[in-house]
């Protein structure tokens, strides 16, 4: 059980720190679906792909002093931010060796905005459709962000990277 914790502080101190609780959730589904070992279960939601089993796993981490959630306000809402405590680090060296390939791959996604990552693990949710398909889809769940064909066009790019980050 403590396994998939651990998977979750490394994958917090590989980043440095995650921004957003969405972020953190939207970077954890793209790296599942890149065949990195998460087993948390999604389902779809409000803003895309969702796991309640990951925000219970961050709480968790965060009360036994794994993690560091720190909150700021912006005004309209408040920001999340976690880094990996110093207990944290020698925690998350209980777990397997992540894969050479992990620490880019989140670089890559940690990189890009919430709503960009809303985007791709969106289209990622629907992956089992042709292209046409999903983009329909996204067009439909997520009409009110309005996302662009060239926005569009940079998340299947960016699929792309990542299945290329994450084979190499």
């Amino acid at each position: 059980m403590l396994a998939e914790h651990a998977k979750i502080v490394q994958m917090i101190s590989l980043a440095d720190e995650v921004n957003g609780r969405k972020k953190l959730q939207k970077m954890v589904y793209i790296l599942k679906k890149m065949a990195f070992p998460f087993v948390e279960k999604y389902e779809l939601h409000m803003y895309g792909p969702y796991s309640e089993e990951l925000t219970l796993r961050v709480e968790e981490l965060c009360e036994m002093g794994f993690l560091d959630e720190t909150c700021t306000d912006k005004g309209s809402y408040v920001q999340y931010t976690y880094h990996a405590t110093e207990d944290g680090l020698k925690f998350s060296e209980t777990g397997d060796a992540p894969k050479q390939s992990l620490a880019p791959c989140i670089s890559k996604l940690n990189g890009q905005s919430s709503r960009f990552l809303e985007l791709v693990s969106t289209l990622l949710y629907f992956d089992h459709l042709e292209r046409a398909e999903q983009i329909e889809k996204v067009r439909i769940v997520k009409n009110k962000l309005n996302f662009s064909d060239e926005e569009m066009d940079a998340a299947f790019e960016f699929i792309t990277e990542m299945a290329a980050c994450a084979a190499a």
